[in-house]
């Protein structure tokens, strides 16, 4: 009996001793930390360092020198669940956004929520590009559920595009090289309060949610047409 007792004990102990020393290799061998390249690109995750990350800390008038209106259409496509954009069209869960850059912030007949006419002043590229980079932290309480976009250079070519839908802005100057992202620039004190907010804790690319508006482009393609009538 005793000599069972023994054995059953000597093999219990090999076993753990060989599955401790199968957890020292196996940890050795897989570890968890981040692949210095990633096997393949996950949706959503930008690389550490990358273009994106550098684009998104450039100021918004470098970028906007080589905007391209076109690329801001395509992205512009994620803002047409809830806006149209093409002169004359309805307003759907946000408002028509036609000729938008210049005007007053929360103009007009759509009912905007009270944090976004705190901020005041006009939609300028400055005050734009924060709004689009966190609405939320641009003017907490805000009705819009979209989150943000992150990317410097998406949000530079989505305004190259607004400002080519009924607005025309003239480009801001490029500033002086190295000038940071965060010199905003805003005289008046509410607007640049709201600029810093946007750049400082941005929610971009988190749940951006929204259900397509009345009318919008993205499920309505005689939109556009229907706006051109109403403007005549």
């Amino acid at each position: 009996m005793d000599i069972k007792t023994n054995t059953i004990a000597g093999w219990a102990l090999a076993a753990s001793g060989a599955a401790l020393g199968l957890a020292i290799v196996g940890g050795m061998v897989f570890h968890g930390e981040r692949p210095e390249k990633m096997g393949y690109a996950i949706e959503g995750v930008e690389a550490e360092g990358g273009e994106a990350g550098a684009e998104a800390q450039q100021p918004i008038a470098t970028l906007l020198a080589s905007a391209d209106p076109a690329k801001g259409a395509d992205v512009f496509k994620k803002c047409a669940a809830c806006h149209t954009i093409n002169a004359g069209g309805a307003a759907g869960i946000g408002p028509n956004l036609h000729g938008v850059m210049g005007k007053a912030i929360a103009a007009g007949a759509f009912g905007y929520s009270d944090a976004l006419k705190g901020v005041g002043g006009n939609w300028d590229w400055e005050k734009m590009n924060a709004w689009l980079l966190s609405p939320r932290k641009f003017a907490p309480g805000t009705k819009m559920t979209f989150a943000g976009l992150g990317n410097g250079a998406d949000r530079a070519n989505v305004l190259a595009y607004l400002n080519a839908q009924g607005s025309n802005l003239p480009l801001p100057a490029a500033p002086p090289a190295g000038a940071a992202a965060t010199e905003t620039g805003a005289a008046d004190p509410k607007a640049a309060e709201a600029i810093s907010n946007a750049q400082a804790g941005p929610t971009a690319d988190i749940a951006n949610t929204g259900s397509p508006a009345s009318g919008a482009p993205s499920i309505d393609p005689g939109a556009k047409e229907k706006g051109a009538k109403a403007a005549e």
